[in-house]
């Protein structure tokens, strides 16, 4: 089978969403598929091999100029190719998250808008790639925002189109009046181009369905899955026991508000005072971009105050092998995150890992854990209870390595990447299996006069 699998890249930081990406295009390559992972706007930045092709697609710079500057709107594409450079891309990355949210919420609607937006030339180099050189039986959209790209691409190659839905929400959020409402209308009058929708749990399978006024069959799950060779190398202890040293609860995921962290910056406050603060420590790891450095300066005062600092170690964004490390050296995690989280992939990791979690319930958490057994649930937004369930595991070692071993073999039974693979393999074939499908010739569908 070839698969087109369109994503979106972020440059400057790992990104939950490109991971995915990768991790399940290199299980349906290592199953003998042809996977073309076509990235768009950026780079991506992942911290396995990567399998994408060096092609962007929608390059970030040519999307900003054709939005606001008429005349690249007509630039030839040899021009363009210029300004898709990754070189020039990746230095852009660092400067990606500061765009004012109504910039945003008009490029998102312009997009949306496909072939009668203000980026259709980035569209038509697009489909001209997947009918002329490519050619796949399938492709897919990583996400609703995408939508834009489907009836262009349905019109020239005639293959399905499956759309993964994953984090609209979170977006949509930052985007201001009127453009958000507009966003969803057209997201709507959209929707009709794909021929499935897949998310990766059922809540969040719900709540877009519901926004995008979809028929239940419509949408479709297709859990996660994760490359858990490396996590899952240490063994696990064959009796419990305390450790040697203080109880170590980690955070590791993308520093910000939405995240959660202050939620568990107080709910170790209350640890601390419960426990007593040399026998915790906290570590927390992952990307700060500008616009939350304020965020973090607020915490770090707090922690000062409270007198907490010496027992809070700041790691700072890991790469693999450092991630790895990071989360063997915990005895619990959390990531309490005060949205739904859609995807979750940070608690399969620590799970695989053998770190048992604690997360809010809300979300896929209730999802992966009911799976997994590998944690424990609190009420979403607030601390107290945060701090009471971490507090139950932190002087009982038999629970914990308990939840340790029960989360590590759930995750390699239930969300390994060949198991992800499968399930949306299994999705594409239902597609391409339906009596009803006659494809044309990608080469006769393609675009002239381009």
């Amino acid at each position: 089978m070839k698969i087109a699998y369109v994503t979106a890249g972020t440059a400057g930081m790992y990104c939950g969403s490109c991971m995915n990406a990768n991790t399940l295009a290199a299980a349906m390559i290592a199953a003998g598929h042809d996977v073309a992972l076509t990235p768009t706007y950026l780079t991506m930045r992942i911290d396995e091999e990567p399998v994408a092709r060096d092609r962007i697609f929608f390059g970030a710079l040519n999307v900003y100029l054709q939005q606001k500057l008429p005349l690249f709107r007509h630039t030839p594409w040899l021009v363009d190719r210029l300004l898709d450079r990754p070189l020039l891309l990746r230095w852009l990355g660092k400067w990606s998250g500061r765009a004012d949210t109504a910039d945003v919420g008009a490029l998102t609607l312009s997009m949306l808008k496909g072939e009668s937006g203000r980026q259709a030339k980035e569209l038509e180099k697009l489909v001209r790639w997947l009918a002329r050189d490519y050619r796949p039986d399938v492709v897919h959209l990583s996400f609703a925002f995408f939508l834009g790209f489907a009836r262009r691409i349905k019109e020239a190659l005639d293959v399905p189109i499956v759309c993964s839905v994953q984090g609209e929400e979170i977006m949509l959020d930052e985007i201001p009046q009127p453009f958000r409402r507009e966003i969803v209308a057209e997201m709507r009058r959209r929707a009709a181009d794909a021929d499935l929708f897949v998310a990766p749990c059922a809540a969040y399978g719900d709540f877009m369905r519901r926004l995008l006024a979809l028929p239940p069959e419509a949408m479709r799950v297709a859990h996660l899955g994760i490359a858990a060779d490396d996590y899952a190398a240490r063994p696990l202890p064959d009796a419990p026991a305390q450790p040697a040293g203080p109880i170590t609860i980690g955070y590791l995921a993308r520093i910000c508000p939405e995240k959660g962290l202050h939620q568990l910056v107080e709910a170790f406050r209350l640890l601390a005072a419960e426990h007593g603060p040399d026998n915790l420590r906290l570590r927390i790891a992952g990307y700060l971009g500008p616009r939350d450095r304020p965020y973090v300066a607020g915490l770090r005062r707090q922690l000062d105050d409270q007198g907490l600092t010496p027992r809070v170690d700041w790691v700072g964004e890991v790469d693999r092998r450092a991630k790895v490390a990071f989360l063997h050296s915990l005895d619990l995690f959390s990531v309490p995150t005060v949205y739904r989280e859609p995807k979750g992939i940070f608690l399969l990791e620590a799970q695989a890992a053998g770190v048992p979690v604690v997360e809010p319930r809300h979300g896929a958490f209730p999802e992966l854990l009911a799976k997994t057994g590998g944690g424990l649930l609190v009420e979403p937004g607030d601390p107290a209870a945060l701090a009471a369930g971490l507090g139950s595991l932190i002087d009982d070692p038999r629970r914990r390595l308990e939840l340790a071993r029960r989360g590590r073999a759930g995750v390699l039974e239930h969300f390994t990447a060949r198991a992800a693979a499968e399930r949306t393999l299994a999705l594409y074939r239902s597609l391409l299996d339906r009596p009803s499908r006659k494809r044309r010739p990608a080469a006769e569908a393609a675009p002239t006069g381009v």
